[in-house]
């Protein structure tokens, strides 16, 4: 067990911890550190060998220099001024989702708030914000679960990061125009007790004012009596919610009845991994939505069906007009 007055001080990792956070394999740590005298562990009073925010630093630089056609004997030789100069260029300058997604990760590591901003910014200003989330934030998030799933990142690290992004999004959402037109969909957002995907709601909600169609926004802790008290006025064409968590109190199967039956007669959009833990019945208005692409998938084809109709009734009303002025 490692002191208790030194966790207090700094964070402190295992070489299991280092192989989990940057993908390098424990052996290939040890490699580094007795050949060229790189990630130098520390040591208890006890002997036992721990790592540093300093090392993980470190590590994440040389892995990400590294992969990126620096020789690990030529990194040795580097001061960790000059290894963290070279990382800041590939960072600023290499679109590679790879690099993006390791300078985010160590962006969290050291709640590095202008490190982040700066790669989100430039990402979004190269590919669009839709593009980023997708190519970049999302797999950084998946990434980050594990990490959290394992114990290796605290949680501080996922509450700063977490609410970094939905500052992001929020701004991006606040950029879309609300529509107001008659032809298009109206979706109805929410989330049931004890779910905690807020950052895939709000995606979704961009997405949505992104592509014109009409957005209420219940957000979470939302039981299926308030449901029900928002669905009788707005009478909404799709009510969409994720079920990533177990519901308390509710097989799911039950609480799929349930809520189908209470925004009936909208179509209920589901996703998340509770529909997949256990087989499910989908009630007669309810469509699964498998992930993030099947989504934009299903949304864009939505909009397409939109402008079609739009297209053949406006040849409709030119149509009627001509048949008029022959008569």
């Amino acid at each position: 067990m490692l002191d208790g007055n030194l966790s207090i001080k700094m964070a402190i990792y295992s070489i299991r911890d280092l192989e989990k956070l940057t993908g390098i394999k424990a052996h290939t740590i040890r490699i580094w550190e007795q050949r060229y005298g790189m990630v130098k562990p520390a040591r208890t009073d006890t002997n036992i060998r721990y790592y540093t925010d300093e090392n993980l630093r470190m590590l994440f630089n040389i892995a990400l220099l590294n992969r990126h056609g620096y020789k690990i004997s030529k990194l040795a030789k580097m001061t960790p001024e000059d290894v963290a100069k070279r990382v800041a260029d590939i960072a600023e300058n290499n679109g590679s989702q790879n690099a993006q997604i390791d300078a985010l990760t160590l962006a969290m590591i050291d709640l590095d708030e202008a490190t982040f901003d700066r790669i989100f910014s430039t990402y979004t200003l190269e590919n669009g914000f839709e593009r980023t989330m997708v190519e970049l934030v999302y797999p950084f998030l998946d990434k980050l679960n594990v990490l959290w799933l394992t114990n290796s990142v605290s949680p501080a690290h996922e509450k700063f990061i977490g609410h970094l992004i939905r500052r992001k999004l929020m701004y991006a959402i606040d950029k879309e125009p609300a529509v107001t037109s008659r032809d298009a969909a109206i979706f109805l957002l929410y989330l049931p007790d004890d779910e905690s995907q807020e950052l895939t709601l709000l995606f979704m909600h961009y997405l949505l004012r992104n592509r014109r169609q009409r957005v209420v926004y219940l957000g979470y802790k939302i039981s299926l009596s308030d449901l029900e008290d928002a669905c009788q006025p707005l009478r909404p064409d799709y009510v969409f919610t994720i079920l990533q968590e177990p519901i308390p109190r509710h097989p799911i199967q039950g609480y799929l009845d349930a809520a189908a039956q209470v925004v009936n007669p909208a179509e209920l959009l589901l996703t998340g991994a509770q529909l997949f833990v256990n087989p499910v019945k989908l009630p007669a208005n309810a469509r699964v939505l498998n992930g993030l692409q099947d989504t934009i998938q299903f949304l864009d084809n939505l909009m397409l069906k939109q402008r079609n109709a739009r297209t053949n009734a406006s040849v409709g009303d030119v149509q009627s007009v001509a048949g008029s002025e022959a008569v």
